[in-house]
């Protein structure tokens, strides 16, 4: 299994050891004309002409094909074989992420669809299979262009400009199969106390029989529990011998052992909340300053993918690195093992949703977002890191059209329907409807002029904000989720590089600029947090802190020293 990229397992909150990795050689066929349905593309027999290194995208170096231009269809196919050992039990085939929408064919049998392409998905494919050989087969669609679906920081250009990168077709994560027993665990959700020093297990069981849930820190046992079941939801209740808090920067993780009949399923958690008071942000009870980098989630080799886990540690470590203690997770839903680096490091992520490339003025952009957006908040709900919702970014009135309000107000309340523990914002930064935090953007490059926005806000209890004639400021919660941005290219002859505002002339320019922007947040003692862009440059965007490569431009610790010190709202 080391032979193939991206060995690891993809979801460690809900890892059993029964599993196959897929990902490596696979065919591969570029379908201009979506005509290979016609073709019968789908059959076992089929011929793709093109190989594919799965799971990177076809637009990156490590697929092998590197292919730019718009790909609006695109097939793929493998053969597997099940294991002897695994022949009692059912077969699931997941998909950590295929964009756009796909079709998935066992032995020329269609099994199932799948719209969205930025989540995980599972098909049950027992009764598809042979004795031997089995062909999976995969259709993707994907319109970038399309005015209903989400494409996040991807170009809807032929060419990257701006903020906006390489697109990605197609599967981008890990596919894999899982081996399970007839009566098994669907899923769980925990719900840790941490007045209590308990927890509660939520889950969800197909068959009747015994749940069993196993609590431990560092192998030691911190409580047990056991349910006899019919099946469907049932609760388990721990209480905790020892309590060991998951905080910022000391990512404390209880493992769990799931069992239910012969099923066994590993997982974690954290004992942590969080709640809103006042003007300030509470983690476990402590006002906690939220020191945070925009990361988009892009390599410059695998595009979407990260080429290892290490490389997503990486992003994670050079971050603490300059003094961030988290995350704006930017226009992307991050694979489900980022998290769990977060998770490990006690770096704080929002969840976020990739809405760029939508008309936010059509109604119908409730069927294109809240299905997946659903899916998000569900699968990863249990990961500590976490700390917050925010589905929407930048709701710009399109061509004239003003966003449709009762689109982004469903779809906050949708989010609080599922998770009443977080708080959620609406849509960061414009145009806010109802929201738990209201934050904004503000790309102000004279440090005395940025200062001025928001010191009335300690002076007269008012928010200084660019689209005032589009929201107001109602008091409570805020934060300034992306600022900075200041434009700083490696290479000096670089002409495309771009950023916000005119570059520095020097780096000593810079680092006062960086000091005074950063200044006026942590002085402003009615401010929770900050955003700055961001952590690495993308491409063309080069105003991160760390080159595309992540090669630091500066010393990070005069970063460090400038971001780590105390916050006036945590005094």
């Amino acid at each position: 299994m080391n032979n193939i990229p991206r060995p690891e397992h993809p979801n460690p909150q809900f890892q059993r050891r029964e599993w196959l990795n897929l990902n490596g050689k696979w065919n591969f066929e570029i379908d201009k004309s979506k005509s290979g349905i016609a073709k019968k593309y789908y059959e076992p027999q089929a011929k793709l002409e093109r190989t594919i290194n799965v799971p990177f995208c076809p637009e990156s170096v490590l697929s092998g094909v590197e292919y730019k231009d718009f790909m609006d269809a695109v097939w793929y196919q493998r053969e597997f074989t099940v294991p002897e050992k695994y022949a009692d039990l059912k077969t699931i085939l997941h998909f950590g992420a295929v964009d756009y929408k796909a079709t998935v064919y066992v032995n020329g049998k269609e099994v199932g669809t799948h719209k969205g392409g930025y989540i995980s998905f599972e098909f049950d494919i027992t009764d598809y299979l042979n004795g031997g050989t089995n062909i999976l087969t995969v259709y993707a669609e994907d319109d970038t262009r399309n005015p209903l679906q989400p494409r996040g920081k991807q170009s809807e250009e032929y060419y990257s400009h701006d903020c906006d990168y390489t697109r990605t077709t197609g599967i981008w994560q890990t596919v894999w199969l899982e081996f399970v027993p007839e009566s098994r665990i669907k899923g769980i959700k925990v719900f840790p106390n941490v007045e209590n020093c308990s927890v509660d297990i939520q889950a969800e069981v197909i068959g009747s029989g015994k749940f069993e849930v196993l609590a431990l820190y560092q192998e030691r046992i911190m409580g047990a529990a056991s349910v006899e079941t019919e099946g469907g939801l049932i609760t388990a209740h721990l209480d905790l011998k020892e309590s060991y808090l998951w905080e910022v920067g000391e990512g404390r993780l209880y493992d769990l052992e799931l069992r239910f009949n012969e099923d066994k399923v590993d997982s974690y958690f954290g004992l942590r909340d969080v709640k809103l008071d006042g003007q300030k942000f509470l983690i476990n009870g402590k006002s906690v300053f939220q020191r945070r980098v925009l990361d988009q989630g892009f390599y410059p080799d695998g595009i979407y993918t990260a080429p290892t886990e290490e490389a997503m540690i990486k992003d994670i470590q050079i971050s603490m690195d300059v003094g961030f203690n988290g995350a704006r997770l930017h226009e992307k839903i991050f694979e489900p093992r980022f998290l769990y680096n977060c998770d490990k490091m006690g770096y704080i992520v929002w969840g976020e949703y990739p809405n760029w490339g939508l008309d936010h003025s059509n109604p119908n952009i409730v069927y294109s977002v809240i299905p997946e957006w659903i899916e998000e908040v569900e699968r990863d709900f249990n990961h500590p890191a976490i700390i917050g919702w925010c589905p929407l970014n930048e709701t710009w009135d399109y061509d004239g059209r003003k966003q449709f309000d009762d689109a982004l107000a469903l779809i906050y309340k949708t989010t609080k329907a599922l998770d009443k523990t977080r708080p959620c914002i609406d849509t960061s930064g414009n145009f806010h409807v109802i929201t738990d935090i209201f934050d904004l953007h503000d790309y102000e490059q004279d440090p005395k002029v940025f200062k001025e926005h928001f010191d009335m806000l300690m002076t007269e209890g008012k928010l200084y904000d660019n689209h005032e004639r589009r929201q107001k400021y109602p008091g409570g919660p805020t934060f300034i989720s992306e600022y900075g941005g200041i434009r700083w290219s490696v290479n000096e002859n670089e002409q495309n590089a771009w950023g916000y505002g005119d570059a520095p002339k020097n780096k000593y320019e810079f680092i006062e600029r960086y000091k005074g922007l950063t200044d006026a947040l942590l002085d402003n003692d009615q401010m929770f947090g900050f955003c700055y862009t961001q952590l690495y440059d993308v491409e063309q965007e080069q105003n991160g802190l760390y080159t595309y490569s992540r090669k630091p431009k500066f010393e990070t610790s005069i970063f460090r020293a400038i971001n780590s010190r105390k916050a006036k709202i945590e005094l």
